[in-house]
């Protein structure tokens, strides 16, 4: 299903991607690009929670830069990471980076695509593109201020500050900062608290919640309305409602 540069490990109800060009700190080429668009494209037909780690000790240092130095306008027009981080981050269930040493360039813009990202204390997140001659030109520009504010995500792409674990923690960059090789459980507890919420509602919620501000409150009641008409609410709402009866009468004994 996929190249060797990007490692599939499927589960029930997950799925672990794995960026295997250890060799280039997980550099993102054409190659893995074409993986992680394969890999998509199985998770867009069946959909599953997605963890996403890099092999070796880093999580992704950006992009191929012996390969970016070659591209030109053509290339940056056809917007070859900016599409894929895109399709990433709409896809229909949560992705939760975990991100171990180095997430820089392009590798902190696919981080800034998922849901979620939980790092160690040796990870380092920064765009460091304008000090290359170009920009963070993959969803850095608009996502990181969005996720950190304008402050800071202007230290970060115009003047090169790369933030430790502690500084992503406090910002809420990071969700969590773990042991080394506590990292993929860490990733796998998270992946447990959202399978054990109802499966559609977590696609209605995520897609509901990165609508268009114009789009609400429709959308929402929309959503509300598809999930009102689903066996699983009116299932999970009994036993909320049994449960509850339960504990009523054991309290009056």
């Amino acid at each position: 299903m996929s190249g060797p540069s990007l490692l599939v490990e499927e589960g029930a109800d997950r799925v672990v991607w794995r960026l295997n060009r250890p060799e280039r700190r997980n550099a993102i080429d054409r190659e893995l690009v074409a993986a992680l668009h394969e890999a998509c494209a199985a998770v867009e037909a069946e959909p599953k929670i997605v963890l996403l780690a890099g092999e070796g000790g880093t999580f992704a240092a950006g992009a191929d830069i012996a390969e970016l130095r070659e591209r030109g306008r053509e290339d940056a027009l056809r917007g070859i990471n900016s599409k894929i981080f895109d399709r990433i981050h709409r896809l229909p269930m949560p992705t939760i980076a975990l991100l171990d040493g180095y997430a820089l360039g392009g590798g902190a813009e696919l981080a800034y695509a998922c849901d979620f990202r939980i790092g160690t204390e040796r990870t380092k997140i920064g765009n460091p593109e304008t000090g290359l001659g170009i920009l963070a030109a993959a969803g850095a520009a608009w996502r990181l201020a969005e996720l950190v504010g304008e402050p800071l995500a202007k230290e970060i792409l115009l003047a090169g500050r790369v933030l430790s674990a502690a500084e992503a923690r406090e910002v809420r960059l990071l969700n969590e900062v773990v042991e080394q090789d506590d990292l993929l459980a860490a990733g796998h507890r998270l992946a447990d608290r959202i399978a054990a919420q109802a499966p559609l509602a977590t696609r209605l919620m995520k897609a509901v919640f990165h609508a268009p501000r114009q789009a609400h409150p429709f959308v929402d009641d929309v959503a509300q309305a598809v999930l009102f008409e689903t066996e699983e609410k009116h299932a999970r709402m009994t036993a909320f409602l049994e449960r509850r009866e339960r504990k009523g009468r054991s309290h009056d004994r």
